[in-house]
């Protein structure tokens, strides 16, 4: 099941969430991307706010070459950088992986060499997400 937004795209899958995060990070590193940062969120709001949340990752992942000539086009670039990926579990029991648009985030900067490294990285996102 496809699901978009318009700054992301991503899919329901009917798998446990560990093991959901777990084929996202391969197949992220398949693809050329490391994971920069990451949260998880389930624990901070735990932490910060003494509240329960669902289970809840935000991946910031990063494709070195690419990331290279994002900012060889626009050195601001690092505003919207990196690739957020999160994985999360729904209210149905199913884990969701949604991907932010590249080329959502990168089009409003209206440079047409950005447009295309984006156009780049949201092919690798898909097929990404093809393989979980």
């Amino acid at each position: 099941m496809g699901l978009q937004t318009a700054y992301a795209f991503g899919k329901s899958i009917d798998a446990p969430f560990g093991e959901v995060e777990q084929k996202v990070r391969t197949e992220l590193a398949k693809e050329g991307f490391g994971i920069l940062s990451e949260i998880n969120v389930q624990d901070k709001f735990k932490e910060k706010l003494g509240k329960d949340f669902r289970e809840y990752v935000i991946l910031g992942a990063c494709n070195p070459p690419l990331a290279w000539e994002a900012f060889a086009e626009e050195v601001n670039i690092g505003t919207l950088l990196p690739c957020n990926v999160v994985v999360y579990r729904d209210d149905n029991s199913k884990t969701v992986v949604m991907v932010m648009d590249p080329v959502a985030a990168l089009g409003v900067i209206g440079n047409p060499g950005l447009y295309a490294i984006a156009v780049q990285v949201r092919s690798r996102m898909e097929r990404v997400l093809a393989a979980i």
